[in-house]
């Protein structure tokens, strides 16, 4: 697509363009982008958030939203440049094009890691309440949803389909951001608790589930929905698991086990080729299911989590760079493709208000409900639920398809964005007033989210909002 667009620009205009003329606008907007959102991170930090939270900031700042708005001409020269040779359309869409296929190789890099964190063990015990957990993440919010699209309906004006349109407002509230929230545990310390393991297994198979029903949606509003097709997916993915479980796993322990012992405990650069290689193997495999790319690079990290020495080496190798330089890129071209300054009245804003409330009733509630029932504390399920509201920039991918399908007008797109947004923004705070009394507490304080005395007690701050006795009583 790009050589076309390249060609193309090459024949319109009766000369050739250089490599070099696009390298140079390309440099600028990642060093720009790194920069910028390096300092949100650290900004971000300095308010208790994780520093992802900045890092999703930031690309919102860079995007029309703030930065096309008040700096138009800055915003124009920095991501659309004008390149000698080219028509201004093909080198905006040339642009796009390295910013999408960067952000892409981004996730697929952190879901693995993301994978590779976290300990599955605590599933022989507690699978049904992940999957119970679920399924009520799904099931409650997209029925919200669904119901509210028709009190949207007389607001929004014409849609395309109104079937569509009501279908594609429960998937998009059903949805839990899978790397948001696995980095926000990171960096929360809080990876390999048993709570921790629970909802990371249950918002993966959250996402998948969201996943094939958004995929059954946009097949709805094209008049193409196959029910068959549905099925062979699932069935598909079922298999490239088991595969991976009982027929890869236990090569590539064998094989991880060998990486170490040659590299002294490091990974050589020949055994992280050999890695990457792999990693992109398995996002191939659920790219052709249909899924998603990113999942066959969980699925892999997953089989290899219970590798600890292996697990330390990957992460000294490859985590540092992925995050100051992949992730900052995935967040800035989602930025790029949002504009919130489309609601215009107070009545808009408190449909606007209603759609988060939904959002929030449904996923934190759902979710609290069904770990309450599986047999968790209020605190824990709680917790739980928090966490699982968390939906990020995997919501704005699907409002944004939902946008370019036709199914979503600009003043409910802008309404989905700023319940992704809230969202994201609640989880942590929310998360900290909850822990205490919890398996997570001792790991959160240990993260250096919640400052403490030298007495090794929490800062006043802390103390204040915190329940003296309600930990006790929710004690498991």
């Amino acid at each position: 697509m790009i050589r076309h667009t390249l060609l193309l620009a090459s024949v319109e205009n009766g000369q050739r363009t250089s490599v070099e003329a696009v390298l140079l606008p390309l440099l600028l907007q990642l060093g720009f982008i790194v920069l910028v959102a390096r300092l949100f991170a650290v900004l971000f930090r300095k308010i208790r958030q994780p520093g992802v939270v900045g890092e999703i900031a930031a690309g919102l700042v860079l995007g029309p939203s703030v930065l096309g708005h008040f700096f138009p001409e800055f915003f124009a020269g920095l991501f659309h440049p004008a390149i000698p040779g080219m028509t201004p359309e093909a080198s905006k869409e040339l642009f796009d094009w390295i910013l999408t296929t960067l952000a892409q190789l981004g996730l697929i890099f952190l879901l693995f890691l993301i994978g590779l964190e976290f300990d599955f063990g605590h599933l022989r015990y507690h699978g049904k309440a992940a999957v119970a957990i679920s399924i009520s993440g799904v099931a409650l919010p997209f029925a919200l949803g669904f119901g509210l699209a028709f009190a949207l309906f007389p607001h929004i004006g014409v849609v395309k389909s109104d079937l569509g349109f009501t279908l594609f407002v429960g998937t998009a509230l059903s949805i839990t951001a899978i790397p948001i929230l696995g980095r926000m545990m990171m960096e929360l310390g809080i990876t390999r608790t048993r709570l921790g393991a629970i909802t990371i297994s249950a918002a993966a198979v959250d996402d998948a589930s969201g996943w094939i029903l958004l995929t059954t949606v946009a097949a709805i509003v094209r008049a193409q929905f196959h029910p068959a097709n549905t099925l062979r997916m699932l069935a598909e993915t079922v298999g490239f698991a088991l595969a991976l479980v009982f027929v890869g796993r236990p090569v590539l322990q064998r094989w991880t086990r060998h990486a170490l012992r040659r590299g002294d405990g490091e990974i050589s650069l020949n055994h992280l080729a050999i890695l990457i290689a792999v990693i992109f193997a398995c996002a191939i495999a659920t790219s052709l299911i249909g899924i998603f790319a990113i999942f066959g690079a969980f699925f892999l990290g997953a089989c290899l989590s219970d590798a600890h020495e292996f697990r330390q080496a990957v992460s000294r190798r490859m985590r540092d760079f992925m995050s100051a330089f992949f992730l900052p890129i995935f967040f800035t071209y989602t930025g790029l493709r949002t504009d919130v300054g489309t609601l215009e009245s107070g009545r808009l804003w408190l449909l606007c208000g209603l759609v988060s409330a939904a959002a929030i009733v449904g996923k934190f509630g759902g979710c609290s409900l069904a770990a309450r029932l599986s047999g968790f504390s209020g605190r824990e399920a709680a917790c739980i639920g928090s966490m699982m509201n968390c939906r990020a920039l995997m919501e704005l991918i699907v409002i944004n398809l939902g946008y370019e399908l036709g199914v979503i007008p600009k003043s409910v797109f802008c309404m989905l964005v700023l319940m992704a947004l809230l969202t994201t923004f609640m989880t942590t705070p929310l998360l900290l007033w909850l822990m205490p009394g919890t398996e997570l507490e001792p790991y959160i304080l240990q993260s250096g989210f919640v400052k403490k005395t030298p007495a090794g007690h929490s800062s006043p701050e802390q103390e204040r909002t915190t329940d003296p006795v309600a930990p006790h009583q929710d004690q498991a």
